[in-house]
């Protein structure tokens, strides 16, 4: 069952948590939610940085606080373009949210997000949500960006 929340998914509203988020297989951080994530751990991005291959279906579990993890999911192959407008992959984002659920699920997390691979990854927010509920069975909030 997915709760859907207005807020910032850097913020969650139960802990422990995990933050999930996609980033690319090409090593490129700087556009999207990374932003959000950068602007209040630098832990996600050095991680992400010091990998040697970017290999999708593969995740990062980096621990930022005492009560949030952040999940450095690999499922965007390469950045979504005119010719090639999703670059998600549902594959690897099946393969990457399997292992945040036997993740979440050892460790007493819940998983937030905000609607992950809509943006830059091009993908429809229905195809990732059937995604989501065939995998996770641990609680998932998921976040709508909203100004206050």
């Amino acid at each position: 069952m997915i709760t859907y929340l207005s807020g910032d998914a850097t913020q969650p509203t139960k802990t422990p948590a995990a933050i999930v988020h996609v980033c690319n297989d090409l090593g490129g951080w700087g556009r999207g939610f990374v932003l959000a994530l950068s602007s209040r751990w630098s832990e996600p991005e050095t991680a992400y940085r010091r990998l040697a291959t970017y290999s999708l279906g593969d995740v990062q579990a980096v621990r930022v606080t005492e009560d949030v993890t952040v999940m450095n999911c690999i499922a965007q192959h390469g950045y979504a373009s005119k010719s090639r407008p999703q670059a998600l992959d549902l594959s690897a984002l099946h393969a990457c949210l399997g292992y945040v659920n036997d993740y979440c699920r050892d460790h007493t997390l819940t998983v937030h997000m905000p609607r992950i691979g809509c943006g830059l990854g091009g993908a429809l927010w229905e195809d990732i949500e059937v995604v989501i509920l065939k995998t996770l069975t641990v609680p998932v909030y998921v976040y709508d960006w909203e100004l206050s």
